[in-house]
């Protein structure tokens, strides 16, 4: 087991036991940039936070925030971090520890059991699991509805990233409505506007280049860029008499679809107008400049980056998919909503986009995932007994 020490912290926090919060990796996605936004927020608070994960592998490994205290499991797999984890526990005594992704949670519970630690423990789903099972086998589901059941009600507390996602888990596992509560992730945070300042040097960017839409997220069948593909097709067909409103696509990010949408890209004739980078680790800088962010997925939980994109200005188009959008969007009030997998309806709403001025984005939009409006509900589902400064 390592824990970092080669960087020192910002402030020196109080004596006392750590606040813990438990990750499979440091791999780059929405829930592990959530836990270290949640690492941030309460360590700014002058808390001790131990970030504890499996494996200290992953592209944000140097996101974790300066005095926040990196505790790497060292295994190969999350199910392999049982016992590092009860022995973590029982040589730390957290005041609380929180869980994210659905097999840290059942790890994080059987470790409690294991260590017979007394301190409190919430599990956290971030996504909707009818969905995310949507392919599975009926017994299948029922199975593992049943097993997450009884797990899920050894914890103190179940936290969810949206109403969406709670209202899904309630009746997916038939739990007490009174456990679950809405633990909104602290996305807005001041740091993202620092970051999306910071430069860009990229011809995509020039003035008077074509509107440039932005894709963020895995290369994976739940984001179906394939569909945001096709979208961007019959946008630029529709304005045809308007060259200069024909939008270029870039995505970023990774996954085991790149292949399947090359292909795809180059099929439709999109070869010269669409790039994929690659995962970026300051995405933020090109929400801040792109004409409009698109989130193109067939489900999520509360997803971060239309938050992020919304925080740094950028106008955006969601489709209405479980759950998450329609929250963040209120209904439609805060951006455009189209159908999930609707190629029409989605390239109808970027032609439109593109055919205008960038928007601007209502700060209302934000309010309810910064950092001062989470600390609240945070710190009552951990009790913690600190006083915040």
């Amino acid at each position: 087991m390592m824990m970092r020490h080669d960087r020192q912290p910002e402030v020196v926090p109080p004596a006392g036991r750590p606040v813990a919060l438990f990750l499979p990796s440091l791999t780059g996605g929405g829930a592990e940039r959530a836990i270290i936004d949640a690492a941030r927020t309460l360590h700014g608070d002058g808390l001790i936070v131990d970030l504890v994960v499996a494996s200290a592998k992953g592209a944000y490994r140097n996101e974790v925030p300066e005095g926040v205290r990196l505790v790497d499991l060292q295994c190969r797999r999350t199910a392999s971090a049982l016992l590092p984890l009860s022995q973590y526990l029982n040589r730390t005594n957290p005041q609380a520890l929180l869980s994210a992704l659905t097999h840290a949670n059942v790890v994080a519970v059987m470790a409690r059991r294991l260590a017979g630690w007394k301190g409190r423990l919430i599990v956290s789903e971030r996504n909707t699991l009818s969905s995310a099972w949507g392919r599975w086998s009926p017994a299948r589901r029922r199975l593992q509805a049943a097993v997450l059941a009884q797990v899920y009600r050894q914890a103190d507390g179940i936290a969810t990233v949206s109403k969406g996602v709670a209202d899904d888990l309630v009746e997916l596992l038939s739990l007490n409505p009174a456990t679950v509560r809405v633990l909104y992730n602290a996305t807005a945070a001041p740091h993202l506007l620092e970051r999306a300042a910071q430069p860009l040097d990229d011809p995509w960017l020039a003035p008077g280049a074509p509107p440039l839409i932005l894709g963020v997220g895995r290369l994976d069948p739940q984001k179906d860029f394939g569909t945001l593909l096709r979208a961007l097709q019959l946008a630029r067909a529709s304005l045809a008499e308007t060259p200069a409103a024909q939008p270029r696509l870039m995505i970023l990010g990774e996954g085991p679809e790149r292949p399947s949408l090359e292909a795809e890209c180059h099929s439709l004739g999109l070869t010269d107008h669409v790039r994929f980078p690659g995962f970026a680790d300051n995405p933020f800088a090109w929400m801040a400049r792109a004409h409009l962010f698109v989130l193109s997925s067939r489900f999520e939980g509360l997803p971060n980056v239309l938050i992020q994109a919304l925080a740094v200005g950028c106008p955006a188009i969601s489709t209405r998919c479980p759950s998450g959008p329609e929250e963040i969007l209120a209904d439609g009030r805060y951006g455009v909503l189209v159908p999930v997998g609707d190629p029409g309806a989605l390239g109808r709403a970027i032609a439109a986009a593109c055919l205008k001025p960038r928007g601007t984005v209502d700060d209302a939009a934000v309010s309810p995932f910064r950092p001062a409006a989470v600390r609240s509900v945070l710190r009552d589902m951990l009790q913690l007994d600190v006083t915040y400064q």
